[in-house]
């Protein structure tokens, strides 16, 4: 591996460019690569040694784009890994040490010779990056120091899980640089819920990892949940002549954390009716015949909400059935359905405790309005604030994201496309 100087010279003079253009897609954002990873090299040497054999490491953000709220209660969903990303220059140490230096934080070290759960370090970085070579020691596999700078363009707060993001470099750099690449996608991505859930102390499915290590579109089944199906699915993004764009409305997540709750207490209270943990373990038809003595149990939102799960939940196999045969339009129908499900049956559009406040339902309206006949919206993850997706036809680009961020402010639309490749190294 090449030294700073020739490392700078490769990336700038084009060498690398198949390899960025493996992960990056298209000639604009391969170019656009050339500084970033230059300024990245030149923070690991000024951070480490300008001596050091540098490697180059990259782990996607991810969106979720079919089955909301299906995941806890064991249901289908549809995610993909997206252009924004977690990049890491690195290499090897003989020190037993992992210290990491994000770009904007304070630098993280980690003695590898201990990795026990330390409280202290709960909701820390510190805490993934234990955790992450726990788990890799758990499946066999190598560990061992490395130093390395991160950057991330995966926004926080942006429902695009840089904490995955993060989770999933950690993991890519390991396996290259200790295990030879060995470590599969699918792999990595529990290693690294282990240790978002060990660690972190954060009760995250797989979904989110799942979609940053394997990239592209991923299908996941969580009906056996220790045991998931996990499928990629194969579509061109960039030739269907579509921008994916992510709205942030600015919306605050405060004090949702009871509206997120409901939603999945109110699921399995009807599943409890039937005696039964989770929806996915209850038969459609079985729930259909009950609603009348379910209205009197749970409550109507409860029983809309479980026809969302069963209706999102069989939407997700259409929805990659459209994808694997080419046909975008079918597989946008399928998208505003969803949306339309979320937004009527869920209703994790906005909170029922400040009415008054609907940022989410305000960009759903302007979407339909802009794009109705041509594109497909909905409600991005959680829901009740922060995040709209959008599939917007290229020609339209301009003209939402300027109605948009003339509502939510400049660069609340992100213009994103889906990525190809999940966790790898340049």
């Amino acid at each position: 591996m090449p030294v700073l100087n020739e490392l700078k010279q490769k990336i700038t003079s084009g060498e690398y460019d198949d390899r960025f253009r493996r992960v990056y897609v298209t000639d604009s954002e391969v170019a656009a690569q050339h500084a970033r990873y230059c300024k990245l090299a030149e923070t690991f040497a000024e951070l480490y040694a300008p001596d050091r054999d540098i490697r180059l490491f990259s782990a996607p953000g991810r969106t979720e784009v079919g089955g909301n709220h299906t995941d806890h209660n064991h249901g289908r969903v549809l995610a993909a890994g997206i252009n924004l990303d977690a990049i890491a220059a690195a290499a090897k140490n003989e020190e037993n040490i992992v210290r990491v230096k994000s770009e904007g934080y304070n630098m993280d070290v980690v003695d590898i010779a201990d990795l026990s759960v330390h409280p202290e370090e709960t909701g820390r970085s510190p805490a993934l990056v234990r955790g992450v070579c726990k788990g890799f020691v758990n499946a066999g596999y190598k560990v061992g120091g490395f130093d390395a700078a991160t950057a991330s363009r995966v926004l926080s707060g942006s429902g695009l899980s840089s904490s995955a993001a993060y989770e999933v470099l950690v993991g890519t750099m390991l396996n290259y640089l200790y295990n030879d690449g060995k470590v599969d996608a699918v792999t990595i991505a529990k290693i690294a819920q282990y240790a978002e859930n060990e660690y972190f102390g954060k009760p995250c499915g797989l979904m989110d990892q799942t979609a940053c290590s394997v990239g592209s579109f991923v299908t996941i089944d969580f009906n056996d949940p220790a045991n998931p199906e996990i499928e990629e699915v194969k579509f061109d993004f960039a030739a269907c002549g579509h921008a994916l764009c992510i709205v942030d409305t600015k919306g605050s997540h405060s004090d949702l954390t009871d509206e997120y709750a409901y939603i999945r207490e109110e699921m399995e209270s009807v599943a409890h009716y039937f005696g039964k943990n989770v929806l996915r373990e209850v038969n459609p038809e079985a729930f259909y015949a009950e609603i009348p003595a379910l209205r009197k149990q749970v409550g109507d939102r409860a029983v809309l909400r479980a026809m969302h799960f069963y209706s999102d939940n069989d939407r997700v196999l259409k929805e990659v059935a459209a994808l694997r045969k080419g046909d975008f339009e079918t597989f946008k129908k399928y998208i505003l359905q969803s949306g339309f499900s979320s937004y009527m049956y869920n209703q994790n559009v906005f909170s029922v405790k400040k009415p008054q406040e609907q940022p989410v339902s305000l960009a759903l309206a302007i979407s339909q309005q802009i794009l109705e006949g041509r594109g497909a919206w909905r409600v991005h993850g959680g829901g009740f604030a922060g995040t709209i997706q959008a599939f917007v036809p290229m020609d339209l680009l301009e003209d939402y994201k300027s109605a948009v961020e003339s509502v939510f402010g400049e660069g609340a639309c992100y213009v994103l496309s889906i990525r190809p490749v999940g966790g790898t190294e340049i």
